[in-house]
This record gives C-alpha cells, sequence and structure tokens, in this order.
C-alpha cells in the first residue's frame, strides 16, 4: 500500500470513528415511529445537536429488554410501570415524561357488539360476552399492558370471549388485521390518524381518563454499560424535554390534529 493509499485509509477510518461517536440508538415504540413523529423529531434534534439516532421501533416490552441488555443507549417507551421497574433495578437512569396521548377503542363503524361509549371496561366487558372479534397486540407492548389493564377491570378477565386473537405484532400491522376482519382493537390515537387503511373502522370508545397514554425517555445507566453513548442519549433526553424540543412535539399534526401533547416534567 502506497502512502497516499495508506492517508485516505486513515482519514476515512477517522471519519466513521467521528461518525459513530455522533451517533446513538435508541430503542421505542412502533407507536412513535409508525405515526410518523420521529420522521419530524430526529431532524430537529439533530440540527441542534449534530448527533444522529437511529431507532429500533418495538414494542416497550421488547424495548425496555434491549435496555437492560445494553444493546440502547436510551428509551423512548409508553409503559409507566415497566419504566419505573427499570430505574429500579438500576439498568436506566431516572424516567423523565415528555409527552402524552390517549389510547382508543376501534372497530366496525356498525358496532355489531354494541361497544360504543365512554367506559373501557364496560366495552372490554360487551366484547367478551359477545364473543366479537377482537385483536390484541399480543407483543408485550405499552399498548398491550394496557390493554391487559382494562381486562382486569372486567369480570371477563380470563374469558376474553372465542373471537379474541392476539397478533404478536406493531399498532400497523394490527389495524391492518382489525380492518380485514372486521375486528375491534385497542390502539394509540396517533398511529390510528396516521393510518390510511381504514376499511369501515371507526373510533368508538373515547374519553374515559384511564386511556390516557403518557410516554417518557430513559438513559441507559453507564454503570452497567460502560460502553453505551450516555453523553449523546443525555442530550437527547435534555432536547426533547427542554422548550425547543417540547415546541417540535407540539407542532406535529396530521390534517390540523395534534398528535402527541408535550408534558416533560409532568
Amino acid at each position: 500500500m502506497n502512502c497516499f493509499s495508506r492517508l485516505i485509509g486513515t482519514a476515512l477510518l477517522a471519519a466513521a470513528s467521528l461518525a459513530q461517536a455522533d451517533s446513538m440508538v435508541m430503542a421505542s415504540t412502533t407507536s412513535t415511529e409508525q405515526s410518523g413523529l420521529f420522521a419530524h423529531l430526529l431532524p430537529a434534534f439533530t440540527a441542534a445537536t449534530g448527533v444522529t439516532v437511529k431507532v429500533v421501533a418495538l414494542g416497550t416490552g421488547q424495548a425496555i429488554d434491549m435496555g437492560r441488555r445494553g444493546d440502547a443507549d436510551l428509551l423512548f417507551v409508553h409503559d409507566q410501570v415497566a419504566e419505573e421497574k427499570v430505574v429500579a433495578e438500576g439498568f436506566a437512569l431516572k424516567r423523565t415524561p415528555v409527552m402524552y396521548n390517549d389510547f382508543v377503542l376501534i372497530g366496525p363503524a356498525a358496532d355489531p357488539a354494541k361497544l360504543r361509549g365512554k367506559d373501557i371496561a364496560a366495552a372490554l366487558a360487551k366484547a367478551a360476552q359477545s364473543n366479537a372479534p377482537f385483536v390484541s397486540r399480543g407483543d408485550k407492548s405499552g399498548t398491550h399492558a394496557a390493554e391487559l389493564r382494562y381486562w382486569k377491570l372486567t369480570p371477563t378477565e380470563s374469558a376474553k370471549g372465542s373471537g379474541y386473537r392476539e397478533c404478536g405484532c406493531g399498532m400497523g400491522p394490527a389495524l391492518n388485521m382489525a380492518a380485514s376482519m372486521g375486528a375491534y382493537v385497542l390502539a394509540d390515537r396517533a398511529t390510528w390518524l396516521s393510518f390510511k387503511n381504514r376499511a369501515d373502522l371507526a373510533v368508538l370508545v373515547e374519553g374515559d381518563t384511564r386511556l390516557f397514554n403518557q410516554y417518557g425517555v430513559l438513559v441507559v445507566n453507564p454503570a452497567k454499560h460502560p460502553h453505551t453513548k450516555v453523553a449523546d442519549a443525555h442530550k437527547f433526553a435534555d432536547w426533547v424535554t427542554s422548550a425547543a424540543g417540547q415546541a417540535v412535539i407540539a407542532a406535529y399534526k396530521i390534517e390540523g390534529q395534534q398528535l402527541f401533547f408535550p408534558n416533560a416534567g409532568k
């Protein structure tokens, strides 16, 4: 190898090293990815800090497991109980609220099982009693965890009806299944608003305070995983909860409807 080639090789390695130093991995949810939020949010973060973010979109449970293994630098998820647990275990630093929206129960506009209303527990009980087709994420996501909490509010928790199906899939595929089957499904509002293949589906249950859907950000603990990009992770956590980051979240809308509502520190 001549001197010029060695210089070029050294420069390329240095550039690759620098690019790696200014990037991080964020494990997050399918709802934040499939709603289009990150396509709107992350370019603003990179412009402000110079740090690029690779998003791995999974169910919240799987995303948190990535943090436990040290396969992610930051978690952006929506299951407060699970988030507080991973902090208590020492795998993540403090949990900080970032934004919220709500869950909605989606189903055929004709509503053959007559679930329409504002009481999520009453709606699920009717779904079970009528053996209505119901698609569950079944993937240990934040939405799946919320759905299981709501079933616990009904007398039919262990008997969800013969129409109950777990897909083990993300929010978009679950909505696609519900559209093709004429089934009911619990969804986060953001993914629903961005979902194009609605067929005859409609929002049937909303407005129950128990449908509140909070998102939090957590930096993976470098004491457990020293190789993680803790400085870059802190930059994101600080920026997304700052006035600038919160304004970018509030500005994300589809057809004039705001998908997420900032509430950092609340």
